[in-house]
């Protein structure tokens, strides 16, 4: 398999992830254990299993957050919840997600036994935790033993091991947080700025500077605040090293097992589209477009 194929059956899978994210299961119960609803939500959920991470840890493996905004709930959320009642309350959330939005006849259906099967395969064989924080966070975490959390499980170990790899290209691109944000918004397959900004916690003002910089490096034009096309080069140049640095546990499922984990999984991807867990609102033009 090609790493330009392995990223794109990745992107493609990824909402049936990140619909933790977005799903009012996740808050019910983390807010249950005590914490605070929210963006205390999504930073302890998402870096339960590292531990009790500092702000400054949190900062850097989640990359294109305002500093200040990690530091307003970590690591207070390690003081009204423990970690690994937080991971746990996290699975049972997507349990009760999943069987919400795809049925008990999905859930508990050979074909999701089939598709668990698959990409654990892929997620079994990613080569190790060497400079992958949030991959090692979560390789850490007990595997699921009902196949749809089991999918799920995966997902996120080959989301994490990804956007670990992601965060190493935009660092090789000498893009910081605020810049991968911006140039990736400018793309708009991402986030809207307004969205963007807000969720991540940059000011007007910091946003701004951000990309008056990157005005000044030549990557967006003055004018349209579009990406010039030296800009739309090193943000496909990130994508491919991207691409790159994520082939190896696609490339051990192969192009007909990943094909055939596709096929499985599309109908499923379509059911949280049409149940609008993810609002259009939030997204740009050309959200849902690979590149």
């Amino acid at each position: 398999m090609d790493a330009q194929t392995a990223g794109k059956t990745g992107r493609t899978l990824e909402l049936l992830h990140s619909l933790a994210y977005f799903v009012p299961e996740t808050e019910k119960e983390l807010v249950a254990l005590g914490l605070e609803p929210g963006r205390m939500v999504y930073f302890a959920g998402r870096a339960a299993p590292l531990g009790t991470p500092p702000a400054t840890v949190v900062t850097s493996a989640f990359y294109n957050f305002n500093p200040e905004l990690v530091a307003s709930v970590i690591p207070r959320a390690w003081d009204l919840a423990k970690p690994s009642e937080i991971v746990a309350a996290r699975y049972r959330a997507i349990d009760a997600a999943y069987v919400r939005l795809l049925g008990e006849e999905v859930t508990s259906s050979q074909d999701m036994a089939e598709a668990a099967e698959l990409v654990s395969i892929a997620a079994r064989n990613i080569p190790g935790v060497e400079g992958r924080p949030l991959y090692a966070g979560w390789a850490s975490v007990e595997w699921p033993t009902v196949p749809h959390l089991a999918f799920w499980h995966a997902l996120t170990l080959l989301r994490e091991y990804r956007g670990d790899g992601h965060i190493a290209a935009l660092q090789t691109a000498g893009l910081n947080g605020l810049e991968a944000l911006i140039t990736h918004t400018a793309t708009g397959i991402g986030f809207q700025q307004k969205f963007a900004q807000s969720r991540r916690g940059w000011s007007a003002e910091q946003w701004a500077q951000g990309v008056q910089d990157l005005q000044d490096r030549e990557l967006l034009d003055r004018k349209s605040g579009a990406l010039t096309e030296d800009g739309q080069e090193l943000r496909d140049v990130v994508e491919d090293l991207t691409d790159d640095l994520a082939l190896a546990p696609w490339d051990a499922l192969g192009e007909s097992g990943a094909d055939r984990l596709l096929e499985l999984a599309a109908p499923w991807r379509a059911a949280l589209t049409e149940q609008d867990v993810f609002p259009a609102a939030l997204f740009g033009p050309r959200f849902g477009n690979l590149r």
